[in-house]
């Protein structure tokens, strides 16, 4: 007895979806190897309203396909002569076509979404090699300014110390020289005279106390660069 045109086309069909069956499991293959799958693998190839499938794996979808295709065809041996059997096998077999027809065309343009996934996958490790490099630049620039604010504290310290200790000297040849007068000096201006010491010695006071106070700055500041 001839096959009818359903039964041709479920042996065609059948005989496609092997082909395809190993030319998934080749795409798959090379998906798991390219780091930008990492970018969809996580979104189903397909629309639910063409395959119950989830996945980012075609093998499986192709799996769908297989047993979608021997269901109608056990259904169809079953069938008989029922009236409604040719509209059964027209759309059950369109609807098996649609799916294999989106199969070849996601095979087909699987290299170009994966360009395309690169492509984004490079973009956004360059955006972040970017952020990285503006951190780290951010970073330096922060030690940099906290390096010369430090040196320039460093600096002035030093300059108020000589001052302070210019100061020192100036004060002590006051005292040294109204010590001189006072001696020299009759008395009615020897009490004057000593009141002008004892005012220099409050201030050689004061002075040598700024100068141990910035030598402890000094060394704070000192420290502080070896960090």
């Amino acid at each position: 007895m001839p096959q009818n045109r359903h039964e041709i086309a479920i042996s065609r069909l059948s005989t496609l979806l092997e082909h395809i069956s190993v030319q998934a499991k080749q795409t798959d293959q090379l998906n798991s190897k390219q780091k930008s799958h990492r970018l969809i693998e996580n979104n189903n190839l397909f629309s639910q309203h063409l395959f119950t499938t989830e996945s980012d794996k075609i093998f499986i979808y192709v799996e769908e396909v297989k047993k979608r295709l021997n269901e109608f065809s056990r259904l169809y041996a079953l069938s008989g002569d029922n009236p409604n059997k040719a509209e059964f096998a027209k759309s059950s077999l369109q609807r098996i076509e649609q799916q294999i027809s989106a199969l070849m065309n996601a095979i087909q343009s699987n290299q170009t979404m994966h360009q395309a996934a690169q492509a984004s996958f490079d973009a956004r490790k360059n955006v972040r090699v970017k952020a990285a490099k503006a951190a780290q630049l951010k970073q330096n620039d922060v030690y940099n300014k906290m390096a010369k604010s430090v040196l320039l504290t460093s600096h002035q310290l030093y300059q108020q110390l000589s001052e302070h200790h210019e100061f020192e000297r100036r004060l002590r040849d006051m005292i040294t020289e109204r010590e001189q007068q006072r001696i020299r000096s009759k008395s009615a201006n020897t009490e004057k005279l000593s009141q002008e010491v004892l005012a220099l010695h409050q201030r050689l006071g004061r002075c040598r106390k700024a100068i141990s106070s910035i030598e402890r700055s000094i060394e704070q500041a000192e420290k502080s660069k070896l960090r």
